[in-house]
């Protein structure tokens, strides 16, 4: 009997009560998800609705190890113990109205917390010093609009912060550049709105086939002329960046009747006139041209594919914003920019048609910014851009076209190996 009580008593001795533990570990379980839940979400990029070109061209690009990679699949991861630009809102080279942290923007800080992620692989952040060691005796250049102009800001903030002795230099007819003397590397942005030549056209008195169909006046674009801001830059840049797009779909600029474009060819007027899709077409076709037959075979040409604009509620001119904090819901993306909606965005994805279009079979590499940024409607300056009403087009710097610039960059390291 003495032996039945103590083997009772040493079989309670090893018991645990099971209720505590479990509820501890319960709770220690649901403070680590959601730490982790805190610390890093995820937006994964929108459906997307237009063709890509296979190969290098698309997007696609050789990653480490010799794996082709899409860098423009992928999703935003959001941490806030991470900063991804380079240099701050002291550059002096920020546009007044793109310096977000200066103008106060509640998100201006949080817009760098985001970091893109493509599925297939790594996009690291670029080092500013092994990109000017790499690039040493180089010229690189941005054509376009007011959106290369951003893109071409972060780039030299980025180099400014490591590079030592700067020079402002304007070559070959850039609206802005400047050489980083100690690496002989010169950046320049070439300003311009469509990439043809074009000004405005007035009817004559004697006549002729325009004023046979009534117009009046009008904006003459030269569909195989390049603008003189940028005719030269073939000749003198090993890297050129273009894009166009923004004024192509801007009836405040172009008026179908009040002002439209008026299409010469060949210094004679396109009989019947067409419409700027139609115009689009042949500008990129013979622009496409004329630097292919310029830059030399070594050369790398790279077309920037259309930024989305993330007006809500209307255009610029009808009171329309971009209030938001946080990047875009997948659906809520594809609800903006759906070609089928056809609402106030539209033009992004119309653009990159005209674009894929026109590039297939060229030599050009295609910089793929479009699905990234569609997300990204939380980093316009909007009313922090310092005009009447919100800027929902261009982008805070620093911001996402710093990761504009690791895209780039990286396809740059990849197709000079």
């Amino acid at each position: 009997m003495a032996v039945k009580e103590s083997h009772h008593r040493h079989y309670q001795a090893k018991q645990i009560p099971l209720f505590p533990l479990l509820s501890l570990i319960c709770f220690v379980s649901i403070f680590l998800a959601l730490s982790v839940f805190h610390k890093t979400s995820v937006i994964p990029r929108p459906h997307q609705t237009f063709q890509f070109i296979n190969g290098v061209k698309s997007g696609r690009s050789t990653a480490a190890g010799g794996d082709s990679c899409d860098y423009s699949d992928g999703s935003w991861f959001h941490d806030p113990n991470l900063r991804t630009s380079r240099y701050d809102h002291t550059c002096k080279e920020i546009f007044k109205g793109w310096n977000c942290f200066a103008a106060n923007k509640s998100n201006a800080l949080e817009i760098t917390n985001w970091h893109w992620k493509p599925t297939q692989c790594d996009l690291p952040h670029f080092d500013p010093v092994s990109f000017l060691e790499k690039f040493r005796n180089s010229n690189i250049g941005f054509v376009g609009d007011s959106l290369n102009r951003n893109m071409f800001v972060s780039l030299f903030c980025s180099l400014k912060s490591v590079a030592g002795e700067v020079k402002k230099w304007r070559p070959a007819g850039a609206d802005r550049g400047f050489s980083f003397l100690k690496y002989n590397l010169t950046i320049a942005y070439h300003r311009t709105n469509i990439l043809a030549r074009y000004g405005w056209w007035s009817a004559n008195a004697d006549g002729g086939p325009l004023e046979s169909l009534g117009y009046k006046g009008g904006y003459r674009v030269d569909v195989d002329i390049p603008e003189s801001s940028w005719m030269e830059a073939p000749n003198f840049h090993d890297v050129l960046v273009f894009n166009t797009g923004h004024w192509w779909w801007a009836p405040s600029k172009f008026d179908p009747v009040k002002s439209p474009m008026l299409f010469f060819e060949k210094s004679l007027p396109v009989i019947p006139p067409v419409p700027p899709d139609v115009g689009l077409d042949m500008v990129l076709k013979h622009m496409i041209s004329y630097v292919e037959k310029r830059m030399p075979r070594n050369a790398i040409k790279f077309f920037r594919t259309q930024s989305p604009r993330h007006f809500e509620g209307g255009d610029w001119y009808q009171g329309g914003s971009c209030q938001r904090q946080q990047p875009l819901s997948p659906q809520q993306a594809e609800d903006l920019f759906s070609l089928t909606n056809n609402r106030t965005n539209v033009e992004v994805r119309l653009v990159n048609e005209h674009l894929f279009k026109a590039l297939n079979g060229t030599s050009f590499h295609i910089l793929n910014i479009t699905p990234m940024s569609e997300l990204r409607a939380d980093a316009h300056p909007a009313a922090a851009g310092g005009k009447k009403h919100d800027d929902c087009m261009h982008w805070c710097l620093p911001g996402l076209t710093d990761t504009w610039n690791d895209l780039f960059i990286k396809h740059l390291y990849n197709i000079r190996r």
